[in-house]
């Protein structure tokens, strides 16, 4: 894996100075033949080769990143680990590409169509948007208390889309619904032998009737906000050119991908870099602290005259998750809240102001635990960590 080791995001509007130089650290985990030492490293413009006692191992770069000859620095060998060592690393401008761009995907004039985006069904049928909009923060309305001297103006306001438009929000976007199939029915009243049921059971069953799933695979791809809105989350569903065959991309992909992108757009627009990520159920799932976001991630299984001796970070646990190659990413610290772990930090990042929250359905919130938990055990024991956060790394 490579990193610049920013702790900032760059500012907005400056592109980065082409090519883009850093100073990534390289972990390689060989096979026993290889963990003798001394050992031979050789750098070339896109190779990195080490031969010890008679057996001999080469990485290839991906095109568009190269290795500076002369800069290899920090050599050492952990027990357990393999050996580490720091290098420059040159990486052409403009070189990854995003798994998937939602605002792009929905402007204003273009035919778009919307699947599900763990099975293909289609969801919403070909639409021409003539606004998309970004919405303001969830809690705006509270927020108004803050900016009037007057009773809030916006009490019993609500922002619904008309059916020409498309409203943006963090995690999700709101649609007129209009006759789409995958609005749920308005709840049926049962009579009750008793007359005593709890609120929460009321409140639970409620929020039951107004998720939205998919009908070919039963996922949850949102719930409805009024008679004529619904919300459909931004992990759940995909957006694609109506001129086009629907693309597949795979399901931890895509869901780091668009994580990733939000932590992104938020702290570089609201200079926020701790987030709480939430389930549609309430509960806080993991704490997220956004490290760095210009991290460059290189994945290859190398190549060896005898077996793959190199292991760049990447989805080791998902064979064919992804093309070998070169992704922009962010360095993320977190911390699992399930099950009640870290609940003390967790009631305190919910009660301070600097900490945004993210809302994801919770069975996706628990897909991003795992991919997290695979990146971190990715990585060496002695990176694995930072002091009592754990480290991973999500791929746009």
């Amino acid at each position: 894996f490579f990193s610049p080791g920013s702790f900032r995001p760059p500012p907005r509007g400056i592109p980065p100075p082409p090519p883009r130089a850093v100073t990534p650290v390289l972990s390689l985990r060989s096979e026993a033949s290889l963990r003798s030492l001394p050992a031979d490293i050789s750098l070339a413009p896109a190779r990195l080769e080490l031969r010890s006692a008679g057996a001999c191992g080469a990485l290839e770069l991906p095109p568009g990143v190269s290795l500076a000859p002369g800069s290899c620095r920090g050599l050492r060998r952990l027990p357990g680990e393999g050996l580490h060592l720091r290098l420059r690393l040159r990486a052409a401008p403009g070189g990854a590409e995003l798994v998937y761009n939602l605002r792009e995907s929905l402007k204003p004039q273009k035919n778009c169509i919307f699947y599900c985006q763990s099975c293909g069904d289609v969801i919403v049928e070909e639409r021409k948007f003539l606004r998309v909009l970004p919405l303001p923060s969830e809690n705006w309305s509270a927020l108004v208390e803050e900016w009037c001297c007057h009773p809030n103006p916006f009490a019993k306001s609500t922002l619904h889309p008309q059916r020409d438009d498309c409203f943006l929000g963090d995690t999700f976007f709101l649609l007129n619904s209009g006759n789409e199939s995958h609005v749920p029915e308005p709840p049926i009243c049962f009579s009750e032998t008793s007359h005593h049921a709890s609120q929460n059971e009321s409140t639970l069953k409620s929020k039951e009737n107004t998720r939205v799933f998919c009908k070919r695979c039963k996922t949850m791809l949102g719930e409805t906000i009024s008679s004529d809105t619904i919300k459909y989350y931004v992990t759940e569903v995909i957006v694609q050119p109506s001129e086009g065959s629907f693309k597949t991309i795979p399901r931890s992909q895509f869901v780091q991908s668009m994580v990733a992108q939000c932590l992104m757009e938020l702290s570089s627009a609201k200079s926020t870099f701790r987030f709480t990520i939430k389930g549609d159920d309430g509960k806080i799932y993991i704490l997220i602290w956004l490290l760095n976001s210009d991290t460059l991630l290189v994945e290859s299984s190398g190549s060896s005259s005898s077996h793959n001796v190199f292991t760049l970070f990447g989805d080791i646990f998902m064979p064919n998750s992804g093309p070998v190659g070169t992704w922009n990413a962010v360095k993320v610290l977190y911390q699992p809240c399930i099950k009640s772990r870290n609940k003390d930090l967790a009631d305190a990042w919910e009660n301070d102001f600097g900490v945004h929250p993210l809302k994801f359905p919770s069975e996706t919130c628990l897909e991003l635990l795992l991919i997290l938990g695979l990146s971190t055990t990715s990585l060496p024991p002695s990176l694995q960590c930072m002091n009592s956060f754990q480290v991973a790394f999500l791929k746009m």
